[in-house]
C-alpha cells in the first residue's frame, strides 16, 4: 500500500530540506553583508586619499603625477574588490550542507551548520539515543509463593498492555513470550517519569520506580536494597505493587548502541563536555555512564525538566547541543543552541531539531560538529596598503584579487573530501 507519493515521500522531503538549508543565510553571512556595506565606502575613501597624496607628494616630473596617482588608486580599488568576501560564506555553506547530506546528516539551515562548530557541551538522552531503545526483561524477583515470578509478570504485563512506554512494552513482550494470557485492564493512567496505575480484576496495580512507590505511600522495606542491587547491574528496576503491598520487581535493561562508546570518546577528544540525561534512577544511570565512558550524569530527570537542564547549562555560559529521539525530548531540543534528532525517532523530535541524523549511529554527531568546524573562509585585505604605497600595479592587483576568490572557493570545495574518521 502506497501511503505517500511524489512530493510527499520521505526522499522528496529530504531533498527539499537540503535545498532550503543551502539557500538559507546564516548569521555570519548577515555579518559579511554588514561588513561589505562599510567596507566599500572605506576602500573608496582610501583610493581617493591615495590619489590625492600621490598627486600632491609624488615624485617629479610633474606630468607623470596624475597617471601615477591614478594607477595607484585604481590598484587599491582592484585589490580590495570584496568578491572573496561574498563568495566565501555561501560557497562554504552550500558545500558543507551538501556534504553532510551525503553522509546521512540533514542540516536544516546555514545557521545550524555555523553554530555546531561553537558548541561546548553535548547532552545525550539515554533511552533510544545512547541505547538501542529496545529494552528487555532480564530478571523477575517475586515476594513469595502466593506471588510467584510468573504471577508478578502476568499482572504487571496486564496493567502495561496499553502503555506506549518502552519499559512497559518490554514487560508485555516478555509475558507474551512466556505464553501468559493477559487479563484486561481498566482505569489505566500513565504517570510521566514514574510509572503507571491500572486496575486488573479487583486489584489496584502500580508498576513503576521507587519514586512512584514513595508517592503512593507504600513501604519499601527490603525492596529498596533489591532495587539498588539491580540498578548497580545496569538494569532498571520496575517495582510491582498490588493494593498497598509491593509484590515483586521486574528488572529491564537496554543495551548500548554499537557506536555509542566511540562517539562519546570522539566528542571528548574534540574538547566537548558530554553529559547524559535520563529519567532512570541514579545507580542505573551511573552504571550505563561508566560503560559508555561518561563522567557527568543527570539522572531522575522528569520529561518536562530536560529543557530546564539545558537552560541551566546555557545560563552558565555554555553552548549546548541536545541529542534525543522521543516526544519527551522535543522541548529540550528546541531550547538547546543546537537540537540533534535521531532519524529513527518521533516526528515531533525531528521537527524540533536543527540537525537530523538519518540513521541511529551517534557518530553522526561527531561528523556534524567536525563538518561545521571545517567550514571556514579566507580573504586577503593585506594588499591594500601595498597598492596604496605604489608597490602593486593594477595588473598584479587584478591577479591578487582573482587569487583571493580562487582561495576561498578552493577552501570551501575541500569540504567535499570531509570524512567521518570515528
Amino acid at each position: 500500500v502506497a501511503t505517500k507519493v511524489g512530493a510527499e515521500t520521505a526522499l522528496a522531503g529530504i531533498v527539499r530540506l537540503v535545498q532550503e538549508a543551502q539557500g538559507s543565510k546564516p548569521p555570519v553571512a548577515k555579518f559579511v553583508d554588514r561588513v561589505a556595506a562599510v567596507f566599500v565606502p572605506i576602500v573608496i575613501g582610501i583610493a581617493m586619499l591615495t590619489f590625492g597624496l600621490w598627486f600632491a607628494l609624488g615624485p617629479d616630473p610633474a606630468f607623470t603625477l596624475a597617471p601615477l596617482a591614478l594607477l595607484n588608486s585604481v590598484a587599491v580599488l582592484i585589490v580590495a574588490c570584496p568578491c572573496a568576501l561574498g563568495l566565501a560564506t555561501p560557497t562554504s555553506i552550500m558545500v558543507g550542507i551538501g556534504r553532510g547530506a551525503e553522509q546521512g546528516i540533514l542540516i536544516k539551515s546555514g545557521e545550524a551548520l555555523e553554530q555546531a562548530g561553537r558548541l561546548t557541551t553535548v547532552i545525550l538522552d539515554k533511552t533510544g539515543t545512547l541505547t538501542k531503545g529496545q529494552p528487555a526483561v532480564k530478571e523477575v524477583v517475586s515476594k513469595d509463593s502466593a506471588w510467584t515470578k510468573e504471577r508478578v509478570l502476568l499482572y504487571a504485563a496486564s496493567a502495561e498492555q496499553v502503555s506506549e512506554h518502552p519499559l512497559g512494552q518490554a514487560i508485555v513482550k516478555e509475558a507474551r513470550a512466556a505464553r501468559l494470557k493477559l487479563i484486561p485492564a481498566k482505569d489505566f493512567k500513565a504517570v510521566p517519569g514514574q510509572g503507571i496505575r491500572a486496575r486488573v480484576e479487583d486489584y489496584l496495580l502500580r508498576v513503576g520506580n521507587l519514586r512512584l512507590m514513595e508517592i503512593e505511600g507504600l513501604t519499601l522495606g527490603p525492596w529498596a536494597m533489591e532495587a539498588e542491587r539491580l540498578s548497580q547491574a545496569a538494569m532498571t528496576p520496575m517495582l510491582v505493587a498490588v493494593g498497598q503491598e509491593i509484590v515483586g520487581i521486574i528488572a529491564v535493561a537496554d543495551g548500548l548502541k554499537e557506536g555509542s562508546r566511540r562517539a562519546v570518546n570522539a566528542l571528548k577528544q574534540m574538547g566537548l563536555e558530554v553529559v547524559m540525561v535520563t529519567g532512570d534512577n541514579r545507580q542505573s544511570a551511573l552504571a550505563i555512564a561508566q560503560e559508555v565512558g561518561l563522567d557527568e550524569v543527570l539522572a531522575e530527570v522528569l520529561p518536562d525538566a530536560k529543557a530546564r537542564e539545558v537552560k541551566r547549562l546555557q545560563s552558565a555560559g555554555k553552548r549546548v547541543a541536545m541529542v534525543g529521539d522521543g516526544i519527551n525530548d522535543a522541548p529540550a531540543l528546541a531550547q538547546a543552541d543546537i537540537g540533534i534528532a535521531i532519524g529513527a525517532g518521533t516526528d515531533i523530535a525531528i521537527e524540533a531539531a536543527d540537525i537530523i541524523l538519518i540513521g541511529d549511529d551517534l557518530r553522526g554527531i561527531v561528523t556534524a560538529i567536525g563538518l561545521s568546524r571545517a567550514t571556514a573562509s579566507i580573504y586577503n585585505l593585506l594588499l591594500i596598503p601595498a597598492a596604496a604605497l605604489g608597490w602593486l600595479s593594477p595588473v598584479w592587483a587584478a591577479a591578487a584579487m582573482g587569487l583571493s576568490s580562487v582561495s576561498v572557493v578552493s577552501n570551501a570545495l575541500r569540504l567535499r573530501f570531509f570524512k567521518n574518521t570515528t
